[in-house]
């Protein structure tokens, strides 16, 4: 371990040594061995990486939308050359399996894509002669030094929420990733540095706890962007907010999916598959529990059963390879606990994924598909978010139990309905309580140009993630009136302006 490679920061545009006396272990969750140590930032190195930004913030935001646009279209250009190192990377660190890992960098790249548009994004109103010879216009203003803190599940995509759209408005931006997949960071880094982008502007900060409060306690960053855990995300939404900083953080998620009895049960069950057991369900939008309505729960298992037995799960790199192992051994752990207690209150385990061996690598850190009947929400699969390859079946009666069951959970991240029925599927989407919703879609992601974000205690802050919501989080509004001596009447006014 001592010879292992050592993952550093990225300050002022150069990859520094981690000058830290404390590290942490990188694994390759396919084989459990140790692949790296990241250096775990001090104070120290948190002031440096914010005094960079702060250096540079003056003259990057005074550049027009134009120029800044410019350094974002070579980036997107770098990173598609990049593409398939990117995922490599991630593969490699994270362990999902490569194909998933370039759909992870093509969503990403995306938002680079639309953050390209900075000069019509920015673009604002105006006003002629709203009276009295005044004209009334707006402008969006960049906040400053801005920080991201991401996950381990998205190490490109989630920073690319984030970074594209405060360089895009003129921020300074500080990302502080995941210690336990950190080197995709570092590539961003010096891609965006190949691209133009001036010293100072981007930072890496590597760490874990410390890192994250130094950041959020530092009176010189003026937003701060998250996602996680909920737990987490209520931490940063209230320790940020109290010192005076926006904040934008998203939480946690038990994600639904509601079968109806007039639904495509082959597609439904496809669908299940895909979206609880890809990324061996390291995903906020990971469909964790299917409500099945009426009689339709045993025909749905007959249909998910052959599936999940055909299931190839395997080192992320092969290529055969449709679910790869969980990201540490601690994680692996805690998802099988929840198997556990699942068993241990009641709930019927169909398919057990624990104890899971792929030959040729016992070390690694899987666990396989796991599919339980007959869960209620009492017990602590449905209510807790697992993060891995745990489906569970609820079984109710009728659609409006189903929107009832769905609504008083205290997620409300994402949420699908698979159906045939036209009115069933606007008034889901019209009275379901969730933040993104799909339609025959089981993981509804939304697009570069619209926003992600869930509702209730998935979301801590005003905006949404990307779109246009993050082009707001990002800047500051102001209103601007203005009219000229030759029209300004003599003496004091003392009532209120009215138009005139």
């Amino acid at each position: 371990m001592s010879n292992a490679q050592v993952i550093g920061h990225y300050i002022n545009g150069q990859v520094q040594d981690s000058g830290s006396e404390r590290f942490s272990n990188v694994f390759n969750p396919a084989t459990g061995e140790v692949q790296a140590r990241v250096g775990l930032a001090s104070q120290k190195t948190v002031d440096e990486a914010v005094a960079s930004a702060l250096k540079a913030f003056p003259a990057w935001s005074e550049q027009s939308s134009l120029r800044r646009s410019r350094v974002l279209f070579k980036f997107k250009e770098l990173l598609d050359q990049h593409h398939d190192e990117l995922a490599e990377i991630i593969s490699r660190e994270h362990g999902k399996v490569f194909s998933d890992a370039k759909g992870e960098v093509t969503r990403g790249i995306e938002i680079v894509e639309y953050a390209c548009g900075a000069p019509n994004l920015l673009k604002t109103d105006f006003s002629d002669n709203i009276g009295g010879g005044i004209d009334n216009w707006n402008l969006r203003q960049p906040l400053g030094v801005c920080a991201g803190i991401t996950p381990f599940n998205f190490p490109v995509m989630v920073p690319l929420w984030m970074i594209p759209l405060a360089l895009a408005t003129g921020n300074c931006f500080i990302l502080k990733p995941s210690e336990r997949d950190p080197s995709a960071s570092l590539l961003m880094a010096r891609l965006l540095t190949q691209a133009g982008l001036p010293d100072g502007v981007f930072n890496v900060v590597q760490g874990d706890k410390s890192a994250v409060d130094g950041l959020l306690q530092h009176p010189d960053i003026e937003a701060i962007s998250f996602v996680g855990s909920t737990p987490i995300a209520e931490y940063i939404h209230q320790q940020a907010t109290q010192r005076g900083k926006r904040v934008q953080a998203l939480g946690g998620a038990k994600n639904h999916m509601i079968v109806m009895p007039d639904a495509d049960l082959d597609q439904a069950a496809d669908a299940l598959i895909g979206a609880a057991y890809g990324s061996a369900g390291e995903r906020c939008m990971a469909i964790s529990i299917a409500v099945v309505v009426g009689d339709v729960g045993d025909k749905l298992i007959d249909k998910l059963l052959p599936r999940i037995d055909q299931l190839k799960v395997g080192n992320g790199m092969q290529k055969d390879s449709e679910m790869g192992p969980l990201v540490t051994a601690e994680h692996k752990a805690k998802v099988e606990g929840f198997i556990d207690q699942g068993v241990a209150q009641g709930a019927k385990l169909i398919v057990d994924g624990r104890g899971f061996k792929v030959p040729g690598a016992e070390g690694g850190f899987f666990v396989g598909a796991t599919l339980f009947d007959n869960v209620t929400t009492e017990m602590s699969i449905y209510q807790q978010e697992i993060f891995g390859p745990v489906l569970g079946i609820v079984r109710v009666a009728d659609f409006a139990s189903a929107v009832a069951l769905i609504n008083a959970h205290e997620f409300g991240n994402g949420v699908s309905c698979f159906t045939s029925d036209g009115g069933i599927a606007r008034a889901f989407a019209r009275t379901i309580k969730v933040g993104m919703v799909g339609i025959n879609v089981p993981i509804p992601v939304p697009m570069a140009w619209h926003s992600f974000g869930g509702w209730k205690r998935s979301l801590f802050g005003d905006h949404h993630a990307y779109g246009e919501e993050g082009i707001r989080f990002y800047s500051r509004y102001k209103s601007v009136m203005q009219r000229w001596p030759d029209s300004i009447a003599k003496g004091p006014e003392f009532s209120m302006p009215t138009a005139k």
